[in-house]
């Protein structure tokens, strides 16, 4: 089996489907070879560098002849002599070359954490100061990186793997590389945990969780406590601190630090998510978020008395609370989102919330002319414009309208 390499400017003009993968079974020249080796090494996504082609009837001795066939009918006014070149090269050298860049470009990602490099300095360097509620979106590029490179490293080393030997890696490079590969593994889990960015295996179907789990995971998938699926938040609102912590990985909850700061990246994750569907409410949330981080820092608070106001927290986040609010707003989180961002007017938020309910009309969201009418309504109640504006993009949040 060869590896084909295609410059990408020569594979245009094809319409047949892009894939990664091609099994040749059958005698093919010219343009229908050309065309095959063409679909195979389109490069149609970010991470794909080339296609693989197993020729079970020797073919490519004929490439260079359908190259020339093809090339003959090019207009060199357009296309460079470069741009039409065409490289075969063995699959395992340019896999090991693969292996070897993606290896040393995670060394590079990961080489600004500060010494020791433990859980805690990952979880610093890619999702920043909790206290700071700025530096979890501020390090999502970070995030990003070491996950598309985690995935490329996995894709390299699994090319591979089962002939590194033939790839020429000695037995002693072989365990490292295993060893390193395994270990970007289970530190891209720890910060997606740690950054409350991990995948909710409920959303996908039975398919693409065999997929994800084959050929993504580090480990066999297993029940970590009788609420398996749900997120981190979910644990700590309906199991509790201890089932919450027993979740993460070892990396993580062996460490105290680790541990709050995961919480705590865990709960302002949230807060950001659903900062906009009631702005004043999850201010609060953020400010208090805030205290609790300086008071554990400070040592203000014993790291027991912190993990009880961590879960409350968390607990109010997750489920905003509905005590010591009027009867009319309690009951709806529409209503409730315009009470806390109208100073806790109870008859203002009642009347806006009727009118919009009376004015709107199906499938109004980004229609310009049924967004005016609300505004219209909104405005003829609080007679400024300014503040219609402030308080719309709330309404328009509002899964209840």
């Amino acid at each position: 089996m060869k590896l084909l390499v295609v410059v990408d400017k020569l594979l245009t003009g094809f319409d047949a489907p892009p894939c990664t993968y091609l099994y040749i079974d059958k005698s093919m020249q010219d343009h229908g070879l050309f065309q095959a080796i063409c679909r195979v090494n389109r490069l149609d996504s970010d991470d794909k560098e080339f296609g693989c082609i197993i020729d079970y009837k020797d073919l490519f001795w004929k490439v260079e002849n359908a190259v020339a066939v093809y090339t003959s009918e090019l207009d060199y006014d357009t296309f460079e002599k470069m741009d039409v070149d065409v490289l075969l090269k063995d699959r395992l050298e340019k896999g090991k070359e693969r292996l070897d860049n993606a290896l040393e470009e995670m060394a590079l990602l990961c080489e600004p954490v500060a010494p020791p490099k433990d859980s805690l300095a990952y979880i610093r360097y890619f999702c920043g100061d909790p206290e700071n509620e700025e530096d979890l979106k501020a390090n999502e590029v970070k995030r990003t990186a070491l996950y598309k490179q985690t995935v490329s490293l996995i894709r390299a080393y699994a090319n591979i793997a089962a002939e590194m030997e033939d790839a020429g890696y000695t037995q002693a490079e072989i365990a490292d590389i295993k060893k390193k590969v395994d270990y970007y593994l289970k530190l891209r889990e720890e910060i997606r945990h740690a950054s409350g960015e991990t995948l909710d295996m409920k959303t996908y179907e039975a398919d693409m969780r065999h997929l994800i789990d084959t050929y993504i995971q580090a480990e066999e998938p297993r029940t970590i406590s009788p609420f398996a699926g749900m997120s981190l938040l979910d644990l700590l609102v309906n199991s509790g601190i201890a089932d919450a912590i027993n979740s993460l990985p070892e990396g993580i909850k062996s460490n105290k630090e680790a541990v709050a700061e995961t919480i705590e990246n865990n709960v302002r994750k949230k807060i950001i998510q659903e900062h906009l569907i009631d702005p004043a409410y999850f201010e609060e949330m953020s400010k208090l978020l805030h205290e609790i981080v300086k008071e554990r820092k400070t040592n203000a608070i014993n790291y027991e008395e912190y993990l009880k106001k961590i879960a409350e927290l968390a607990r109010k986040v997750k489920n905003p609370a509905k005590d010591n609010l009027p009867e009319r707003i309690k009951n709806s989180s529409a209503r409730r989102a315009l009470y806390n961002n109208l100073n806790h007017d109870e008859e203002l938020a009642v009347v806006m919330d009727e009118a919009v309910r009376y004015v709107k009309k199906a499938d109004w969201r980004g229609n310009d002319a049924k967004e005016r009418e609300i505004k219209k309504a909104l405005y003829d109640i609080l007679k400024d414009a300014n503040e219609v504006e402030r308080i719309f993009p709330i309404i328009k949040q509002q899964i209840e309208y």
